[in-house]
């Protein structure tokens, strides 16, 4: 019966610091002012922002695609090269 009766204690506990955690951060909001909803013209400023960064970020990712392929195509050329004639890749490296 013990086991039974201190079950019942955590959960009330759990139950009470819940609501009142609930409670206090509404009434924090509502000091704060940040329980009002958003005005159309906030939201177009919003989205206009979003819009913005989506086209930033699809530019950063086409620069991003054209130094990879620059460095594919490095890459292909440098492995190329060392393919055809390992002794003169080798003799141009020590000699500098």
């Amino acid at each position: 019966m013990g086991d039974v009766l201190q079950f019942v204690a955590v959960i009330s506990s759990i139950a009470i610091v819940c609501v009142g955690s609930y409670a206090s951060i509404k009434a924090t909001n509502r000091i704060w002012g940040k329980d009002k909803h958003a005005t159309p013209r906030e939201l177009d400023e919003v989205r206009q922002r979003l819009e913005q960064l989506q086209q930033s970020m699809d530019s950063v990712a086409i620069e991003v695609e054209r130094i990879s392929e620059g460095q594919r195509f490095t890459t292909k050329l440098l492995s190329e090269r060392a393919d055809a004639d390992p002794l003169r890749v080798a003799a141009k490296s020590s000699s500098r």
